[in-house]
């Protein structure tokens, strides 16, 4: 009997990191090297277009949380559901509560669309990527076969977000206080890569690790 080097199934990796990090560029390593990856930020805001979706926000919180355009405005959903740098123990409480509800409404949307595209590249993919912000903060990390962290030194993100999205610190360092610790995600992460020289020293890191989550997958014959 000939065995085979297919997998039984492709390995799913859970994309994980600090913001500013890299998590998108690693993502896209991953990709072009064969991987189908799941783009969570991407699919929440898609969402945000499903009438469904977009009529229950204007439910919660009025039609202010509109542009001009009629479209939902993340930025301003940022504000209520994203507590100040240095919140009361009311604020981070009410922010809490209203992320916690955005998430009801707009997580199990992201899964659907998610379980769908993998099963329609199952027999392609060298492997399933989940690249999400909050994918232990959901619990997702049960679906995952290795965790792999993109991490970089603060002020490295803080000068990247700067540039690429115009965040000031403050809104880095409120957005990243509503997620799990970094320490506790370098705890649970299966592998590291670090994010602080250059990019092909990144890319050599990914493809290493990549290499090694498919060497530790279960083949049949």
């Amino acid at each position: 009997m000939t065995k085979s080097t297919r997998p039984t199934s492709p390995p799913v990796i859970g994309l994980i990191g600090s913001i500013g990090a890299g998590k998108s560029t690693v993502a896209q390593m991953l990709a072009d090297a064969g991987c189908v990856v799941s783009d969570s930020d991407a699919l929440a805001r898609e969402s945000f277009h499903d009438p469904a979706v977009r009529d229950q926000i204007i439910k919660w919180w009025g039609a202010s949380l509109l542009d001009s355009q009629g479209k939902v405005d993340r930025s301003r959903i940022a504000e209520i559901v994203f507590p100040p740098v240095n919140p009361s123990a009311a604020q981070r409480l009410a922010a809490d509560q209203e992320r916690k509800r955005l998430e009801g409404l707009v997580h199990p949307w992201i899964h659907a669309r998610r379980r769908v595209l993998f099963a329609q590249a199952a027999a392609k993919a060298k492997a399933f990527v989940i690249d999400a912000p909050l994918l232990l903060e959901s619990n997702i990390q049960g679906e995952c076969d290795a965790l792999l962290m993109v991490d970089a030194p603060l002020s490295l993100r803080l000068e990247r977000v700067r540039t690429s999205r115009g965040w000031v610190s403050d809104e880095l360092i409120r957005r990243e206080n509503s997620q799990m610790p970094l320490d506790l995600k370098r705890k649970v992460a299966h592998h590291i890569v670090n994010n602080d020289e250059t990019i092909d020293s990144l890319r050599a890191q990914v493809a290493q690790i990549l290499s090694i989550i498919l060497d530790s997958q279960p083949h049949h014959c």
